[in-house]
Formats: structure tokens, sequence, C-alpha cells
């Protein structure tokens, strides 16, 4: 089942579940960052998720309409009544990857709503590292589209010791959205499509592997 934040019972629950112990270090986080130098407003992450206890952090691009609260759910969340969300909660679940199991970001966190600009990516790599800290858990970093890749590699220039002494598996494919397939060639899209398939069961497979 997928776009579950439709349904006023579930949507409901993860309002009430707001600082649940495994959210609540970043979700504090989040209301800290809310507003700073007017960049504006951040969504939390949905207590649906793994939070700190994540095995997966999952990095896209920049948060969707959807995330808004009150015409969306306030929530980063693979159930959130949009296409790029649903199109994960059916990829993840076929590559046997539970939504506690993930924890989903973006690298430039605060509602923007298009492409962020060079400086907002750094902003959004700080912002990155933070969290990562706070996840002590992580095995994989799954890397959504060009964007997050980016962030990824601003962060290892200016932050090395983050991942220094971790042993992180770093999984880099196409970013779920539409946009992504925006190709004329066929084979072209067939390709991308193919590999972010292939890209969530390398992130299953290694989740299996530690069990």
């Amino acid at each position: 089942m997928a776009r579950r934040m439709r349904d006023e019972t579930f949507r409901a629950e993860q309002e009430r579940e707001r600082y649940a112990p495994h959210v609540r270090p970043i979700n504090e986080m989040v209301d800290s960052l809310r507003e700073p130098d007017g960049r504006g407003w951040m969504p939390h992450v949905a207590p649906w998720h793994g939070g700190v206890e994540a095995r997966v952090l999952s990095v896209l691009r920049d948060p969707g309409p959807k995330t808004i609260e009150g015409t969306g759910s306030g929530f980063l969340c693979v159930e959130n009544d949009d296409p790029t969300a649903e199109l994960q909660a059916q990829i993840f679940e076929a590559a046997g990857i539970t939504p506690r199991d993930l924890t989903p970001w973006n690298a430039y966190p605060w509602y923007i709503n298009r492409s962020p600009k060079a400086s907002e990516l750094q902003a959004g790599a700080e912002v990155l590292k933070q969290l990562l800290e706070m996840m002590p858990s992580t095995e994989v970093v799954l890397l959504q589209g060009n964007e997050a890749q980016d962030v990824w590699r601003r962060l290892l220039r200016a932050q090395p010791d983050v991942v220094r002494d971790r042993t992180l598996e770093v999984v880099s494919t196409y970013h779920p959205g539409k946009q992504a397939l925006f190709v004329r060639d066929p084979e072209e899209r067939a390709r991308r499509t193919q590999h972010r398939i292939d890209a969530y069961q390398q992130v299953g497979d290694t989740l299996r592997k530690s069990r």
C-alpha cells in the first residue's frame, strides 16, 4: 500500500508520534533549523521511518509540495500523497527494505521546490553532517539524483572525519521523480528506470548480508 498519508488515521498517528524517541533528535534539529537566515520551513521526518536507528539514509533533492503542513503531511515520508513517494515505497518494498530500515532526507532540506543553488547545497552539506552524527546504525547512504550526489561530495570535502571511521556503502542512482526520465531515447529511459531498481536492490542486499 502506498500514499497512506491520505488516510486520516495514519496521518494522525504520525503527528502524535512526531517526537517519539527514534525520531526526536532529528525532529528537534529540524525545529532548530526552521527559518535560519531566512531559509524558511523544513519538514519533520515521519516516525513511520527509522529515524536515528535507521540502517539506510536516503537522500533526494529537496522537499516536495506534499511535505507542506496543511496542504500536505508536514513530513518526509515514502507514504506521502505524491508520485515520487509512491514509486519509492513500491521499489523499497520490492527490494525488501522496510520503512523502519530507512530515514528520508534531502540535499537541501528546506522547502524551496526548485533546484538548489551551490551555496544552498553547501548549507545542506552542513546539516547532513549533523544528521549522520545522530545515526550510528547507518550502513548505506542512497543518493538519488545529481543534487544528492553533489551534496555528498561537498560533505566529504569539508568534513571527511564524519565518515572516516565508519563503514558506509554509498549507492548512487537517478532521482525517483518523473523528470529523471525526461529523455527522448526510450532505451535510455528504460536504462535509467532499471538503474533505480538495481540500486534499491543493492541496498536491500547489503542489509540482508549484515542481518
